[in-house]
């Protein structure tokens, strides 16, 4: 019996982590379950301890399927080198968090180092905007979300990402290397059965850098999904994703205190990313996505 549990197991775990695109929705819980996608990799060791319980050289020979589909998917994740080098532009987003009274501290450590910050769950006049008016020269904010810049910021304007009310914007930064377009989002929430919402500002987001033929895109925010979600087949690409190009592992930044999925997002397009990483956001539940770039 242990034996037959092991290999049908191994198989479903194998045919999910190769085709979980293609299961069907469930309302929405699948696409919570491709946010988690890496951590199905812990079925392996388990499995293997099983086989070796069943004493079966077949259950074992079942568990190489889900391993090796692992390995191809997320291996390089962990063995990739960041392509490193000089960079132009130093980014970072983070979201800090509505009810994080230290969110004056939180950005004043994320942002000591950068070129741009993105926030998010931002209250108007409150700490971290108090904080970063104080570090960068340059700003826009509208709503709960905002954009901080060493350089000039330029032909800027709110977005509706499908919510029906504003939590986004489109920005162009003018950096001594050129001009970048800059879009802050925090899309909407998603849970199981509930993604919707969550969708549609998705597929809203999608549209918008469709539309935009700007030679060098940023994408700064809290998407609410993971890269592993097949909402965000519509954005990368044609966006790249600054963690999985340059960076080390998965750079999972939520929850804070033990990160599971990275629903805090760098992309881009029209650039070179050459490192990428996640640092501590003091009180926030996220912890904040970092990257640079040459231009």
């Amino acid at each position: 019996m242990l034996k037959r549990v092991v290999v049908a197991l191994s198989a479903v775990v194998a045919v999910v982590l190769a085709g979980h695109r293609y299961v069907p929705a469930l309302g929405g819980f699948t696409t919570v379950v491709e946010s988690l996608l890496p951590w199905l990799g812990l079925a392996v060791p388990v499995l293997l301890v099983c086989a070796v319980l069943a004493r079966s050289p077949t259950a074992a020979g079942a568990v190489l399927a889900p391993a090796l589909v692992w390995g191809v998917m997320f291996g390089p994740a962990l063995l990739r080198p960041a392509p490193g080098g000089p960079s132009d532009l130093a980014v970072g987003t983070v979201n800090v968090g509505v009810r994080n009274d230290a969110s004056g501290e939180a950005v004043r450590a994320v942002a000591e180092d950068l070129d741009l910050l993105a926030a998010q769950e931002l209250t108007p006049g409150g700490p971290a905007a108090r904080q970063l008016n104080r570090m960068f020269e340059h700003r826009y904010a509208v709503s709960t979300v905002g954009l901080w810049s060493r350089y000039p910021i330029t032909k800027r304007r709110p977005l509706d990402v499908g919510m029906g009310w504003v939590r986004a914007l489109r920005a162009e930064v003018s950096t001594p290397k050129g001009d970048v377009t800059v879009y802050v989002m925090h899309l909407a929430s998603a849970r199981p059965g509930e993604t919707t919402s969550r969708d549609a500002s998705l597929a809203q987001a999608r549209k918008l850098i469709d539309r935009d033929d700007s030679k060098r895109i940023l994408l700064l925010g809290d998407l609410n999904t993971a890269t592993t979600d097949r909402g965000m087949r519509g954005l990368t690409p044609p966006l790249a994703d600054a963690q999985a190009v340059a960076g080390s592992g998965f750079g999972f930044t939520w929850p804070a205190g033990f990160p599971v999925t990275r629903p805090d997002h760098i992309l881009f397009r029209g650039m070179l990313a050459t490192r990428a990483g996640v640092a501590p956001a003091t009180g926030s539940d996220h912890r904040a996505a970092t990257a640079a770039f040459r231009l």
